[in-house]
């Protein structure tokens, strides 16, 4: 049974401290259950749900879910969803929609796919104007909505169905440009050496470490609640474990002839996601801009009065969505080694909807975070792949995929009215 004690200054070494505000392993347990209970559940259902499928594919299909080749095949597969979804975080957290960053993706493949194979640009120059071309997506929406006042909804259906236009003009009914760069290939079809897997395990381990050490200690100099020496050391812990025993498992050959073609290590695709997931999380999280970006989605007349820029916001929201997507679109043609006009196209944008709200980020605005596509976006690929083992049928597939989104969607109402109900709103 733990006991009050005297409030104590902080260690001068470490930075920690035993101050009423510093929290034990079991405050921190005890508190984040109180939060739960609030309302503010954040990706505790998709992580519960992951997990949980993950359990029920791996007893139905032992022999092949489990192998370290399907799960590297998952990452492949949920990457490009993934990246999308990333950049549909942004837009959901102020409140809006958009429809197009699938084949807005598919668009800017083309263009990379147009100067560099067919007209023998550089894959680097290739690559900028690609993005390029997602800026430019993203800015002619951005203004529409934000300026204009155009509904994201109407605008992002009109920019689909333009986008899908453009997309068969510029390839043709049909056509394909063919990726031939072996550099831009190797995103998505080759694996990192397992010595340099390793290396960037331990490098981002310590990273993390320093990282949320040095945040503890700025929170507690602030007077502000942080973590006691204990529960940083747990959550740094698990991060270990977690992410030892993921580049353990990507390590170990996967090839059915290993001495004809060895095929094991990282997939270079994790690091893409890796960068995108720490510089995106930092401008939401450390930059007075993505400060702005959740004030806005949570209230944005309040945030007109504080003196943020609205519209200004709404439309960098767009502008990184468009360019995400432009990014899931070089992956995508990675994959495929070319781009067609089916790129983007199909379930992907779906998909991507369905990673970010199932991931945890609220269709209302003002909630949500990064990882939670990285979280919803392997939700959606398990479901995929494990019924797929299961040869069941791609009507299934969507089936199921649909009721998580709607149950997701579901818990996200609840757990806003509850959190009205108990003040945490």
């Amino acid at each position: 049974m733990s006991t009050v004690t005297e409030p104590q200054a902080a260690d001068p070494q470490s930075g920690f401290s035993t101050t009423p505000g510093a929290r034990s392993l079991r405050d921190a347990a005890r508190a984040y259950g109180q939060k739960v209970r609030g309302g503010d559940v954040g990706a505790l259902p998709a992580v519960a749900g992951l997990i949980a499928l993950v359990i029920v594919f791996a007893a139905l299909r032992p022999a092949t879910f489990t192998t370290a080749f399907n799960v590297a095949n998952l990452i492949n597969q949920s990457a490009a969803v993934i990246v999308i979804a990333m950049g549909l975080v942004f837009v959901l957290l102020l409140g809006e929609i958009d429809l197009s960053a699938g084949f807005a993706g598919g668009t800017a493949a083309a263009v990379m796919g147009i100067f560099m194979t067919n007209r023998g640009l550089a894959w680097p120059l290739a690559l900028a104007l690609c993005l390029l071309t997602g800026v430019v997506i993203g800015t002619c929406i951005g203004l529409l909505v934000s300026y204009l006042g155009i509904p994201s909804f109407v605008v992002t259906l009109a920019a689909f169905l333009g986008l899908q236009g453009l997309l068969l003009v510029l390839i043709g009914e049909g056509g394909t440009i063919a990726y031939r760069n072996e550099t831009v290939l190797s995103i998505m079809n080759n694996n990192l050496p397992v010595w340099l897997g390793w290396t960037i395990y331990v490098v981002g381990l310590v990273f993390y470490a320093l990282m949320t050490f040095r945040r503890s200690v700025s929170r507690r100099k602030a007077g502000l609640t942080g973590d006691v020496l204990s529960v940083w050391a747990f959550k740094t812990a698990a991060m270990a474990v977690i992410l030892g025993l993921a580049t353990y498992y990507l390590s170990l050959e996967r090839s059915k002839n290993p001495d004809v073609t060895s095929l094991k290590g990282v997939p270079i695709v994790v690091v893409v996601l890796l960068g995108l997931l720490i510089v995106l999380t930092f401008a939401l999280t450390r930059t007075s801009w993505g400060r702005h970006v959740y004030a806005v989605g949570g209230n944005a007349e309040a945030a007109r009065r504080a003196g943020i820029n609205v519209a200004g916001v709404r439309m960098a929201g767009f502008v990184i969505c468009s360019t995400l997507a432009a990014i899931a679109g070089v992956l995508l043609a990675s994959r495929d080694n070319s781009v067609s006009p089916t790129t983007g196209g199909s379930s992907t944008l779906l998909y991507a909807v369905g990673a970010a709200v199932i991931g945890g980020t609220s269709l209302f605005g003002g909630k949500g975070r990064i990882v939670d596509a990285i979280i919803g976006g392997l939700v959606v690929a398990v479901i995929d792949n494990g019924m797929s083992l299961l040869n069941q049928s791609s009507g299934r597939v969507y089936m199921v995929t649909g009721l998580v989104l709607l149950i997701a969607a579901s818990v996200d109402a609840l757990s806003r009215r509850r959190a009205a109900a108990t003040g945490r709103a």
